[in-house]
């Protein structure tokens, strides 16, 4: 069982994917509501892995990606993307992102590249 953190301003997605989360054995150990806060309780808290939404208030996802990373550069860090954001998917990948799962998710889909993330430890 691995322990999860939630980094996204949207309190649907962040309810969706805990249950996604816990329905698949594992348990949120934190949410955060911007990049800030959840690059704060990613050092407070030390999760095995991070999902985190690119587009928020205060600070971005990629913002906050890199700090979690220069924190723990093996940190593995999911990002939540919608439609349209290439762009900013591929500065992900060049700043550490371990995968991608773009808005609206599928249960199954979540859960098979969190299983996948988690093989690589």
């Amino acid at each position: 069982m691995a322990k999860v953190l939630l980094i996204d301003d949207s309190k649907t997605s962040r309810k969706f994917l805990k249950e996604i989360v816990e329905t698949a054995g594992h348990e949120v150990i934190g949410e955060a509501g911007d990049g800030e806060e959840g690059y704060l309780k990613f050092k407070e808290l030390r999760p095995d892995l991070v999902t985190l939404d690119i587009t928020m208030p205060k600070m971005d996802g990629l913002e906050s990606l890199q700090l979690i990373r220069k924190e723990d550069e093996n940190a593995k860090v999911i990002m939540i993307t919608a439609a349209g954001q290439k762009e900013k998917m591929m500065l992900a990948i060049k700043y550490g992102a371990s995968e991608f799962i773009a808005k609206p998710y599928e249960a199954e889909k979540v859960v098979e590249l969190i299983n996948k993330v988690l093989g690589g430890s």
